[in-house]
């Protein structure tokens, strides 16, 4: 994604101010994030009405809420229902009909893939919605100022693939006032896309340790390091509270990357990734006007000014571009 995402720097123009930095010690996070300008705005058709069921992941739990909420402003004869319980209930949930809207944070995984593919005989759409800068948050109070990928994954991991030595307090860490003060650590349950990015790309695919505290939900994960000096959590940037401080990351020797926007686009920040709505779209076919018309909103100038609300970054217009062709 790091690749992906340096294609498409972005002028920072003022269209739609975020409304996402909380924590004062997240000051990078202060500076304007804005909508590609080139991003159209939606215009409503006449003849949407139904019922939109969405099933999938909880990161994206409340921006889809909010997408809902305004949707069904602008269509009063639609009524959608979201459930985020975890990306891994979205695949199913599209196979069996369940829902028409699979929200994941990461994507879909061959074998899910497949699943879909064996039911209806082609493969399931993907379309980007969001960029998400996947944080690592601490208490506020915290000393520490960032930590490089080694030193998460000897924190979080029991299996430390990225040949570090493991670190069970915080004096392991560098603080010498906190010398004896054990991490407390919380995390995502194995539902959560979340759970497996971050074990993918933080712990270099190795197992987390019995002692990470799994949580159903990110705002679980917030509050529960919101509630304990000594903690360390992880989820996406839009759960950030004026509690919490989400670290500058470094990787592979290099500087600590704040978890900003620019530092998404221009590749810089180590965990920056996208978020996903799947749909069940046959081959040249267009979508149901329901799910098209919805999907056409999560990606017009509205939809992504929901995205910047809910303190995650909106997709430059190229992406749009690309995704839309999807669509069509």
């Amino acid at each position: 994604m790091r690749a992906l995402l340096t294609q498409f720097t972005l002028p920072l123009r003022t269209v739609a101010t975020a409304a996402l930095c909380l924590a004062s010690g997240l000051t990078a996070l202060r500076a304007e994030v804005v909508v590609d300008e080139k991003i159209a705005a939606y215009q409503t058709v006449p003849g949407i009405a139904g019922n939109l069921n969405s099933i999938g992941s909880d990161t994206l739990n409340n921006v889809m809420t909010y997408w809902a909420e305004t949707f069904q402003g602008l269509y009063p004869n639609v009524v959608i229902q979201i459930e985020g319980k975890g990306s891994t209930t979205a695949p199913p949930a599209l196979i069996e009909g369940t829902a028409q809207l699979g929200p994941m944070s990461r994507q879909m995984k061959p074998t899910e893939i497949d699943a879909f593919e064996k039911k209806f005989g082609y493969k399931p759409t993907e379309i980007k919605v969001a960029i998400d800068a996947l944080a690592v948050f601490v208490h506020k109070d915290n000393p520490i100022k960032g930590l490089s990928l080694t030193q998460i994954d000897s924190i979080f991991s029991s299996t430390l693939k990225r040949g570090g030595k493991n670190a069970a307090t915080w004096g392991d860490l560098g603080l010498a006032d906190w010398a004896g003060k054990p991490v407390s650590l919380f995390g995502r349950n194995s539902a959560s896309g979340t759970y497996g990015y971050f074990k993918e790309h933080a712990l270099s695919k190795g197992d987390y340790k019995s002692t990470v505290k799994e949580q159903p939900g990110s705002s679980a994960v917030v509050q529960g390091v919101a509630s304990d000096i000594a903690a360390i959590g992880y989820s996406g940037i839009g759960y950030v509270t004026s509690s919490v401080h989400a670290l500058p990351l470094a990787d592979k020797g290099g500087d600590f990357i704040e978890p900003t926007y620019e530092n998404c686009l221009n590749g810089k920040y180590p965990l920056s990734r996208y978020l996903y709505v799947y749909v069940n779209k046959k081959p040249g076919q267009p979508l149901d006007p329901l799910v098209g018309e919805f999907i056409r909103f999560v990606l017009a100038k509205q939809g992504q000014e929901i995205v910047v609300k809910d303190g995650y970054f909106p997709l430059p217009s190229a992406v749009i571009e690309a995704t839309s062709a999807a669509i069509k």
